[in-house]
């Protein structure tokens, strides 16, 4: 049994159709589902490496709650089209069908499917799906003639190429363009794929006839026909690429001495001026910004849809700058982030946050739309995310009474998901540094997304952690081996999520204090409550009427876990994820009383995050010495290194 639908989106992306198993579902928070969101991130995290496909399972192959998954973009679209689509498909096909086992996405630049059974290197026949245009052609009997013949020219070249099993033909019919397209995924024999797309021909020229356009879609391979060209033609493309490149090759055989000179000489200047000012620099970060593949925008461009950056468009004053909203010619909403000229994010954090974010893809991450950097201006430009963030509500009493206990139990564990991904998913792994509630931004369906990268740190696969002589975060996240020694790692931000967790369960900010007899602050404020046997107690008085009292205490539980002291005792990401998804049946580890840090007061410095507008105390460690302290009173003054 089976159900479709046609769709659309805002996006360019759109749903062609979609498959929902009705014979096989799993139910809410099981360990099948645990299973399935791990799943499509890593599908997601894997079309940017992907060549178009990509397949993998999660589970113990052969349980009955393992899942298998896989995606395919169509052969003629780059990279971005593919990540764009795959991510959008990972994050729709759950919502569309929400407990089935067996289900797939069909968009019309990819495809994503899962199932409880491994179908790969299958040629699938089962489900078909098909789409007709309404409009019928002139001369059908001639029309389908020609569109027989020329779907037949496309069988054995799909099937035989080796890299992608996809190919196209045009052909005409009384002056009009017929357009056609044919690919199998790559994993399928070419016995197989021919066998798939002749069974999926078969029913395209006779399920309906005499149409302008229509496509049959199979899980394992699809065709389609049309009278425009919805697909790039890769040989034309080819064709002007290398009768250009004869010119350029002349031009920049002259130029690359020149260039290369260049180069060097900035590279040396550079190394000196880093080695004379002290300045940490990633080295695995680019340096040539021209080479992301995110846009860069005209400034024009950019001052037209803010208005000329109009305080009526203004969304908040942060340390690094103002933002503000912004609408393009095509109709999108944009948040500009305007990098002031007195900001303490120089260059490199500039440089960090357009790297970073303009390679990561997630639905838990703010998505880097482009930049511009023209007339001494530096500009990020963002997707527009509605309700603004975190902070803005959880700690506005007006505004708090939005966030029920379900969606501020779906904010945490979208958090988590996002930093997951950072932590072990993205090609490299990212810590954040700066993890905190004014950071958090807010869709329409209250979908957390993680932003303000300028602090962020990339790791190789195989380094674990790294140590910095210019602590600069903001109080109160700060775990204790990075406030005291500098030192960080993905555990780091483990603490700053666990500050953020308790912050989201009591409606309390992590720098303020809330204990009478000493300035402790909020864990200590938690701690004490939860050594007692009273953890309930905490919980905002928002949520009286939708608070689940074990649900509560669960994550009052992971919270405490995360913020422990020792950095090897708290829980990794992936392990935070499942905690956040388990049962009331599953016991956890007994957390250890953690450690909590407190700004002096003399050397507290006012910032504002560039996306909110409320204030956070930043520090850097070469202007500031902190203050530790602990339950048992003890006050050490510790310098940084």
């Amino acid at each position: 049994m089976f159900s479709f639908l046609t769709l659309e989106t805002e996006s360019t992306i759109t749903i062609s159709k979609h498959y929902c198993s009705n014979s096989s579902t799993f139910s809410l928070k099981s360990a099948y589902e645990a299973n399935l969101d791990l799943l499509l991130e890593s599908l997601s995290s894997h079309a940017n490496s992907s060549n178009g496909f990509f397949n993998t399972s999660t589970g113990k192959p052969g349980d009955t709650d393992a899942v298998y998954g896989s995606f395919l973009c169509r052969g003629d679209v780059t990279k971005d089209v593919c990540i764009e689509c795959v991510t959008n498909a990972s994050v729709r096909i759950k919502e569309i069908c929400p407990m089935a086992k067996v289900s797939i996405i069909w968009f019309d630049e990819c495809q994503l499917r899962y199932s409880d059974h491994n179908f790969f290197s299958a040629a699938d026949k089962a489900p078909l799906m098909y789409q007709y245009n309404k409009e019928n052609v002139r001369d059908p009997a001639d029309f389908m003639k020609l569109l027989s013949k020329t779907m037949d020219q496309l069988i054995t070249p799909a099937a035989e190429r080796p890299d992608k099993k996809y190919a196209y033909k045009e052909a005409y019919f009384k002056s009009r363009g017929l357009y056609t397209f044919a690919q199998c995924c790559p994993d399928i024999l070419v016995a197989r794929c021919e066998d798939c797309l002749q069974n999926a021909t078969s029913n395209l020229l006779t399920i309906q006839t005499g149409k302008i356009g229509g496509r049959v879609l199979l899980p394992s391979c699809f065709v389609r026909f049309e009278v425009y060209p919805f697909y790039e033609n890769v040989s034309e493309v080819e064709k002007k690429r290398h009768s250009s490149s004869r010119l350029v090759v002349g031009i920049s055989s002259a130029a690359s001495a020149v260039v290369l000179l260049c180069i060097v000489l900035c590279f040396a200047l550079k190394r000196k001026k880093n080695k004379r000012n002290h300045v940490e620099e990633d080295p695995i970060v680019g340096s040539k910004i021209s080479e992301l593949h995110s846009q860069q925008f005209d400034m024009c461009t950019i001052e037209s849809a803010t208005s000329y950056f109009s305080n009526h468009n203004k969304l908040g004053e942060g340390g690094f700058g103002p933002v503000y909203m912004g609408t393009l010619p095509c109709g999108r909403k944009i948040a500009a982030k305007r990098l002031s000229q007195r900001s303490k994010q120089g260059a490199q954090e500039f440089k960090n946050e357009v790297e970073l974010v303009a390679k990561l893809q997630h639905r838990n991450l703010v998505r880097l739309l482009g930049f511009s950097m023209e007339r001494e201006e530096t500009i990020l430009v963002y997707e527009y995310v509605r309700n603004g963030s975190l902070d803005q509500l959880l700690f506005n009493p007006q505004r708090s009474i939005q966030l029920d206990w379900s969606a501020r139990h779906k904010i945490m564990v979208g958090v988590a998901r996002g930093l997951l991904y950072l932590h072990e998913d993205s090609r490299l792994r990212i810590i954040h540094r700066d993890l905190k509630a004014s950071n958090i931004l807010l869709d329409d369906d209250m979908n957390p997304k993680i932003s303000d990268f300028g602090m962020a740190r990339i790791f190789c696969a195989e380094q674990t952690q790294g140590s910095t002589n210019r602590i600069v975060g903001t109080y109160g996240y700060m775990s204790p081996e990075y406030a005291m020694y500098g030192h960080f790692s993905v555990k780091s931000d483990v603490f700053s999520f666990g500050v953020l967790m308790l912050e989201i369960i009591t409606g309390k900010k992590s720098q303020q204090s809330y204990v009478s007899d000493h300035d402790a602050g909020l864990l200590d404020y938690v701690w004490e409550h939860w050594r007692i046997g009273a953890p309930l107690e905490i919980v905002d008085p928002a949520l009286s009427e939708s608070v689940s009292a074990n649900g509560v205490i669960r994550c009052i539980h992971i919270g405490l876990l995360c913020v422990q002291n020792d950095k090897e005792a708290r829980p990794a990401m992936d392990t935070v994820v499942l905690m956040l998804g388990s049962g009331d049946s599953v016991s956890f580890p007994m957390p250890e009383q953690p450690t909590f840090f407190i700004p002096s007061v003399k050397h507290k410095q006012q910032s504002q995050d560039p996306n909110s507008n409320q204030s956070s105390e930043k520090v850097d460690s070469s202007k500031v010495m902190p203050k530790c302290s602990v339950i048992s009173g003890c006050i050490t003054d510790v310098a940084p290194r």
